[in-house]
């Protein structure tokens, strides 16, 4: 046997002994890999969970716990070291228990009737497996809190999103894009060049930068349903997140927030459960509020919504932030929107039989839902004070429902429908005046009963809003298309002296009285109403608005 074989049989047998070495070094060690920032070891000692001098958390399962509760399929917080009494701090353990539960696939469970404490500190905490709150408490203290944009508990997932480089233009109705991908995604889309919602009123502001959402299936195909809705020109940043295709779930638990007591300003508080997976179940769950005083920030939605699809938020009860004024951008008191349900960027999201602890026609507290940039969203037998809609909605649905006085407010596009429900708002649909008061598409009211202002003296009108003509909003404004209302039952018995009966529309503008009236930027007006068994409890009729001029091209048919 010569020289050189024989070096390379040696310099093999050392790189299998180096091999061999790392994998029982490793072993030994029983190190995980970092899980949510949070370092997971399986030493021969006790189970614990400990911070270092920096804050990092760390936990240590012994091997014998390992066994443990990968052969029961599930954890429990008082296994990680949970105390539960209400008074200790408990989110260190909290957080151990969902890392080691999301690297071994373990459903996460509570102890019945334990009350977990949740300060201030900055943690937190990722769920990516079903969790089960049961019947425990959460009590999350925000009156000293380290970082107001932490979330409580984010909803998230394995799998990671990505660049899509090589799309650089989109076009509305677009059914395919030249991009094959590994899985079904949900893709979001920005051109930072254009600008849009370009607010107007006491919030005013400079507007958004262009964007849109939607899905497309592993060969590219986008899902009409939910299609894109702007031209895309030019793209600075589109981006891939691959959905997951089984459901995660998250039932029970009553929370409890204690809200903060800082200054009326525009600094939103996030302290929430933030569902940033697409396919979750929301059942069960309760949300409280207490310790509001006389001042407070406001909070951005105690289940918070964004970049996800197929979310169902189902049999939940949430509480209406108190409403506390402060001054907007234009130099003038305002209230500021604040929120305990948010959606951002998010498709095919649905609440069912949710409903909310205060009145929903009680003016102290806020509208409880606030959205931007979502389509298809959907309330099916809901007792909610609002339904909104701020940057747009494509295609909302609202049926077997009762909405409370900040009734429904919307701008967007597609298909508006409202069936089965009772809204006692001002008017029956609000169409934003600060964003235009723009639909572009149809609106269906179905089987409805109206009670404008919960029954206080007004003049009532079906659809308001506003738009002078003379603000770029950065879009081209619409009324709905066509306008569909069937058996729709207005309580306008406490109608003031000088009632006429109720309007169609509210008046939108009125300076627009003739001809001479030139708008900057033309507000595209209702083509076709389609009226079929309208009556008022006053017995007078439906009119079309206080400005006759303004809507004397509509086409009114009734049957």
């Amino acid at each position: 046997m010569t020289t050189k074989p024989i070096l390379m049989i040696k310099y093999t047998i050392f790189l299998m002994f180096l091999f061999l070495n790392c994998v029982l070094t490793a072993h030994a060690q029983n190190k995980a890999p970092l899980e949510n920032n949070v370092v997971i070891t399986s030493q021969e000692q006790k189970t614990r969970v400990y911070t270092n001098d920096n804050g990092e958390l760390y936990v240590n399962v012994s091997p014998k716990d390992v066994v443990k509760f990968k052969a029961a399929g599930s954890v429990r917080y008082s296994d990680f070291g949970a105390k539960g009494d209400g008074k200790t701090d408990d989110i260190d353990f909290i957080a151990a228990t969902h890392a080691f539960a999301n690297l071994h696939g373990l459903l996460v469970k509570v102890d019945d009737g334990a009350t977990y404490y949740i300060g201030g500190k900055e943690r937190t905490v990722v769920i990516r497996t079903d969790t089960d709150f049961g019947k425990a408490a959460f009590i999350i203290d925000d009156t000293e809190v380290k970082n107001r944009n932490a979330s409580v508990f984010t909803v998230g997932s394995d799998l990671k999103p990505f660049k899509l480089e090589r799309i650089s233009s989109l076009k509305r109705n677009q059914k395919k894009i030249d991009a094959p991908l590994p899985r079904p995604c949900l893709i979001k889309v920005t051109n930072s060049n254009i600008k849009q919602y370009i607010r107007f009123g006491l919030n005013q502001n400079n507007g958004s930068s262009q964007t849109d959402i939607f899905l497309a299936d592993k060969n590219g195909y986008i899902d009409m349903s939910a299609p894109i809705i702007w031209d895309f020109e030019q793209i600075t940043d589109i981006t891939a997140l691959p959905i997951d295709e089984n459901l995660l779930k998250i039932t029970g638990g009553r929370f409890t927030t204690i809200a903060n007591k800082e200054k009326s300003v525009y600094a939103y508080y996030n302290r929430n459960i933030a569902i940033r997976r697409s396919h979750v179940l929301v059942e069960g769950l309760q949300h409280y509020i207490t310790g509001e005083g006389d001042n407070g920030a406001p909070y951005g939605g105690f289940i918070n919504i964004g970049d996800c699809a197929y979310v169902t938020v189902k049999n939940t009860v949430l509480t209406g932030h108190r409403t506390y004024n402060t001054i907007g951008a234009a130099g003038k008191p305002v209230s500021m929107g604040t929120y305990d349900l948010s959606i951002n960027r998010a498709l095919n999201v649905s609440f069912v039989n949710c409903s909310q602890t205060n009145d929903i026609n009680d003016n102290k507290y806020w509208g409880i839902l606030g959205s931007n940039f979502c389509k298809n969203l959907l309330y099916d037998g809901c007792t909610l004070s609002r339904f909104d809609a701020h940057q747009g909605v494509a295609n909302a649905t609202i049926r077997n429902s009762t909405l409370g006085h900040m009734g429904i407010n919307a701008i967007g596009s597609g298909l508006l429908t409202i069936e089965n429900s009772t809204v006692r708002g001002r008017s029956f649909v609000n169409l934003r005046s600060d964003y235009g008061s723009t639909w572009q598409g149809e609106l269906v009211i179905r089987n409805c009963v109206f009670v404008p202002a919960d029954g206080k003296p007004i003049s009532a009108s079906l659809i308001s809003g506003s738009n002078s003509g003379q603000h770029n909003f950065g879009y081209t404004c619409y009324m709905p298309e066509r306008i569909t209302i069937e058996n729709l039952r207005i309580d306008d018995s406490r109608h003031p002296d000088n009632y006429q009966g109720p309007a169609i529309f509210s008046n939108f503008n009125p300076k627009m009285t003739d001809s001479t009236y030139q708008e900057k930027f033309p507000y595209i007006k209702t083509n076709e109403i389609i009226l079929k068994n309208i009556t008022t409890t006053s017995k007078k009729p439906l009119r079309v608005s206080d400005n006759p001029f303004m809507f004397k091209n509509v086409k009114v048919k009734t049957y």
